[in-house]
C-alpha cells in the first residue's frame, strides 16, 4: 500500500513539473514524429541531430530523460553515455537502435543506461519506457538537483529568451550560422543578400541577439514600403509643423534604434537622394530631424538585406558605390531553400508545429508521398512559401496527416524532369543514385543517406547489397 500511494505521489509530483526529455537522432524525419508524439504526452520535448550537438545541450540543461541512438554522425551512443552519466548521474539514458546490435544495447546498460528498445518501436512501448524511468527511486534526488539548477538559469536567462526559428544541418546552413556567429560580436556593417523568402531578416536577428547590442532595440524597416515623400521624416523624424501634417513630433528609425540594430530590408530601393541622407548619417553618427536645426547623436548598427545584385545597382549610378561600401563591410550569402534540401524537413515540421498551435490543431505529420514532392519542388518562394503552403494544408486537414490533395495543383503536379532529385528509390537506378550522393557529399555516408532521404542504417544496408566499398 505504501508503496503505491508513494509512486502515486511521485507520478504527480512529475506530470505538475513537465519533465524534460532531449531525443538524441540524425533521423530529422523520425526524431520530429517521435517530439511531436511526447509533446502531446505533455512533456518537454529538446532535439540534437548529432553527439555535439547533445553534449552543448547537456552542458545547459538537466534533463530527466535522454533518447540516444545507439550510432550517430560524430560519435556512438556509449561514448555519449559516459558523457551523460559524468554530467549528471540521475539523468535516465534510453537506447535506439535498429541495428539489433544487442550486445552493445547491453553493454549500455552495464554502463549506466536505463534501457534499450529496437527500432522501428510502438510509441506506446518507448511511452511505457520512459513513465517507467521517471518513476525509478533516484528520481526525487534528480528533482532536487534539476530545481536547483533550473533555479540559477533562470537567474541567468532573459524571460523573453526563445528561439524564434531552427537551425538547418546542411552545410550551407552551417557555412550561414558560422558567419553570423563570426560577425555578431563584432561592430561592423553587415550586408545579408539572398533571395525574397530565405529568411534574410532572421538572419539579421540572429545577429543583433548575438551581438553586445541584444539588450538595446531591433529595429527593422522595410525601404521598399516608404513613400518617397516621407521617407526623410520616417528615418530621421520630423518636428510639429514642420510640414503639412506633422501634428505632433515623431520620432524616426535611426533615433528608436539608437544603442541597437537597424535593419534595412530591400536596401536596393531607397532613392538616390535619400540614399545621399543615409550615408551621411552613417558617416556622422548625427542625424537631424525634418524642421529641427537640432542635430541628435546616434549611435547604430547598420544590417541591410537585398534580392537584387547591388553591384549591378552601383554600375548603372541607381545606387552610390561609397553607401555600398559603407553598408558592405561584411556580407552574408542567405542560401535559397532548393540549395537547403536537408534541412527542408526541419522547417517543414517547425512550420507545422508553428500552424498547429496559432490554427488549434493537431496534425502530427506529413504523408510519404508529400515528403516525396516537397524534395523534388524547387520553391521559388523558399521559406516563406513554405510555411504558407505548410499553414493552409494544416488549415484544411482533417485528419492526422497532411495528404498530397492539400497542397496546392502547381506543387502537387509540378514536372520536375529538368531536377536531379533523391528520395524514393528505382529499382533500375538505385545503385547510381547511392554513388552519384556519395559522390556529392564528399564520402559522407550520413550526409548522404540525408540527400537520399533514408536513414544511415538503410544505407550501409544498400552499400553492403550492392558491395559499395569507400
Amino acid at each position: 500500500m505504501f508503496n503505491f500511494i508513494y509512486y502515486a505521489y511521485l507520478a504527480l509530483l512529475i506530470n505538475e513539473n513537465m519533465s524534460k526529455i532531449l531525443i538524441v537522432e540524425d533521423d530529422v524525419a523520425f526524431c520530429t514524429m517521435l517530439k511531436t508524439f511526447l509533446q502531446k504526452k505533455e512533456y518537454e520535448v529538446f532535439t540534437a541531430f548529432s553527439g555535439n550537438e547533445a553534449i552543448l545541450q547537456i552542458q545547459e540543461t538537466i534533463f530527466d530523460i535522454i533518447l540516444t541512438d545507439v550510432r550517430l554522425p560524430d560519435r556512438d551512443g556509449i561514448t555519449l553515455l559516459e558523457t551523460i552519466r559524468a554530467k549528471n548521474v540521475a539523468t535516465q539514458v534510453i537506447i535506439m537502435t535498429g541495428y539489433a546490435e544487442i550486445n552493445m544495447a547491453v553493454n549500455a546498460i552495464k554502463q549506466g543506461a536505463f534501457d534499450y528498445i529496437s527500432k522501428p518501436f510502438n510509441p506506446d512501448t518507448i511511452l511505457e519506457i520512459i513513465e517507467k524511468a521517471l518513476l525509478t527511486e533516484d528520481n526525487p534526488v534528480q528533482k532536487i538537483n534539476k530545481e536547483q539548477s533550473a533555479s540559477s538559469a533562470k537567474a541567468s536567462t532573459p524571460a523573453n529568451a526563445k528561439v524564434s526559428f531552427v537551425k538547418g544541418i546542411s552545410d550551407a546552413s552551417k557555412k550561414l550560422n558560422e558567419y553570423v556567429a563570426l560577425v555578431a560580436p563584432t561592430k561592423m556593417s553587415v550586408l545579408v543578400i539572398g533571395d525574397s523568402g530565405t529568411g534574410k531578416e532572421y538572419v539579421a536577428s540572429s545577429i543583433h541577439k548575438n551581438s553586445k547590442r541584444s539588450d538595446m532595440p531591433f529595429v527593422a524597416v522595410d525601404c521598399g514600403a516608404i513613400p518617397k515623400e516621407i521617407a526623410s521624416s520616417e528615418f530621421f523624424g520630423h518636428i510639429k509643423g514642420s510640414f503639412t501634417g506633422a501634428v505632433n513630433d515623431k520620432v524616426g528609425h535611426f533615433e528608436a534604434a539608437n544603442g541597437g540594430t537597424l535593419f534595412l530590408d530591400e536596401i536596393g530601393n531607397l532613392s538616390y537622394e535619400l540614399q545621399v541622407q543615409l550615408l551621411r548619417a552613417l558617416q556622422e553618427r548625427k542625424i537631424k530631424p525634418v524642421g529641427s536645426n537640432k542635430e541628435i547623436d546616434v549611435d547604430i548598427r547598420v544590417i541591410a538585406a537585398t534580392n537584387e545584385d547591388l553591384t549591378n545597382a552601383v554600375k548603372e549610378g541607381e545606387f552610390r558605390e561609397d553607401l555600398y561600401h559603407r553598408l558592405n563591410e561584411f556580407s552574408i550569402k542567405v542560401p535559397p531553400l532548393r540549395d537547403r534540401i536537408e534541412d527542408l524537413m526541419l522547417f517543414a515540421n517547425y512550420f507545422l508545429e508553428e500552424s498547429n498551435i496559432e490554427l488549434d490543431k493537431s496534425v502530427v505529420g506529413f504523408a510519404d508521398e508529400v515528403l516525396d514532392t516537397f524534395k523534388k519542388y524547387d520553391w521559388p518562394g523558399n521559406l516563406r512559401e513554405l510555411k504558407n503552403i505548410v499553414k493552409r494544408a494544416v488549415l484544411l486537414s482533417q485528419n492526422d496527416l497532411i495528404t498530397l490533395e492539400l497542397l496546392p495543383n502547381d506543387i502537387a503536379y509540378a514536372s520536375h524532369n529538368n531536377k536531379q532529385t533523391y528520395g524514393l528509390f528505382k529499382s533500375q537506378n538505385e545503385q547510381e543514385l547511392i554513388l552519384d550522393a556519395l559522390e556529392k557529399a564528399n564520402g559522407n555516408k550520413a550526409k548522404a543517406a540525408r540527400m537520399l532521404s533514408i536513414d544511415r542504417k538503410t544505407l550501409y544496408n544498400k552499400l553492403k547489397q550492392y558491395d559499395i566499398s569507400l
